[in-house]
């Protein structure tokens, strides 16, 4: 029976692992470098009987039917519509920036004439991401362009990414639009929940097979053996040992607080896009709606990514950064029944449905 290597226990890694065991019956051994399953969306139960997302708010959304017919396979989800909230000159409201954003921050008369504007430029329903939002004629769309610029979007990012907007691929000034709608939700996708048992446990269910053994605390350099192919969700700079140099990520660092009260804010996320050194604030009870007379926050911190010292999370988009990708993606297509995937591994910002599904189409790919 063929026997695979898959590094790394994430999501991208035990999604291709279950089609491998499932699909055409192989063996799998997946390993990871950490002590714990499911990469980034791992959580856990505290002793307050709060799941805790360890390594940021995961909330999973998807508009294929393909993958979320999938995940079914594995976890029940709840009905849960993320939201977020921003404080915006001292007032509490929604992002992204819509119309009821609009009137919660200006004078009636005002939001009211820009209202007016907006609808006559603009489709109703409409995401405008902020750079081109900023190409305006008429003077108070170019002060409201400018309004939204400074107060929701500048400061945010140079927190986030350590880098101006300007510097900043348009994929990630795409994220924070302006929405010309009422609708405050942060995603419109057709299927949006949260696994009832958490993204452990989803992630356990997919692994929780007979022709799978998972090995944690285990690096791929340990590794012997000969393996008839080789699924790399790690880092592909680190897999080359960084021979034509680093591959630059933002890390984050969550500072955890408990408070001996229900709840600390009236919102899950709450982003400080002026205020503090902190990004946002996640209240992890909320997710879930799980019951406790505490309530666990944690502050997000963002921070380059340097290597023993922290995790990388986000691939820094920028020009050079892809071509240096690409150097190593060329690297990579000499290596025979070798394959990269994951954020790490294709050097790619996912959301959990798009990991999944590139884990899906490249399983069609080799299986054919």
């Amino acid at each position: 029976m063929d026997k695979n290597l898959v590094i790394g226990a994430g999501i991208s890694g035990a999604v291709i692992a279950n089609l491998l065991a499932t699909k055409l019956d192989e063996k799998v051994l997946v390993i990871d470098k950490k002590n714990h399953i499911a990469g980034n969306c791992y959580d856990y139960k505290d002793k307050n009987n709060i799941m805790i997302h360890k390594y940021g708010s995961h909330i999973f959304h998807t508009n294929s039917e393909k993958v979320w017919s999938f995940v079914s396979q594995f976890a029940d989800f709840n009905q849960y519509m993320h939201k977020v909230i921003a404080i915006i000159d001292g007032i509490e409201t929604t992002i992204p920036f819509n119309f009821n954003t609009l009137y919660d921050v200006f004078p009636q008369t005002l939001a009211k004439r820009l209202e007016e504007k907006l609808l006559n430029k603009f489709e109703y329903n409409k995401k405008i991401p902020i750079l081109e939002f900023q190409k305006q004629d008429d003077e108070d769309l170019k002060f409201l362009a400018n309004y939204v610029y400074e107060k929701v979007f500048l400061h945010y990012t140079t927190k986030q990414w350590g880098l101006s907007p300007n510097d900043v691929d348009g994929a990630v000034t795409a994220r924070v639009p302006v929405y010309l709608s009422k609708d405050n939700r942060y995603f419109q996708d057709k299927f949006q929940g949260i696994p009832l048992k958490g993204y452990t446990s989803l992630v356990q269910n997919m692994l929780n097979h007979p022709n799978i053994e998972v090995q944690l605390n285990t690096d791929f350099k340990d590794i012997d053996g000969d393996f008839n192919k080789i699924f790399y969700t790690g880092a592909i700079d680190e897999y080359f040992n960084y021979e034509l140099g680093q591959l630059p990520y933002r890390s984050v660092n969550f500072k955890l607080e408990e408070y001996d009260f229900e709840f600390y804010q009236n919102n899950s996320v709450v982003n400080y896009p002026c205020n503090y050194d902190f990004t946002r604030i996640h209240e992890y009870k909320y997710y879930l709606n799980d019951k406790s007379s505490k309530t666990v926050i944690a502050k997000e911190y963002s921070e380059f990514f340097e290597l023993g010292k922290n995790e990388r999370y986000y691939p820094i988009p920028k020009d050079e950064n892809n071509e240096l990708y690409l150097k190593y993606k060329n690297k990579a297509k000499d290596l025979k029944n070798v394959y990269f995937l994951g954020r790490l591994g294709d050097y790619k910002y996912y959301d959990m449905d798009k990991a999944i599904l590139r884990a899906m189409e490249l399983f069609e790919e080799i299986a054919q």
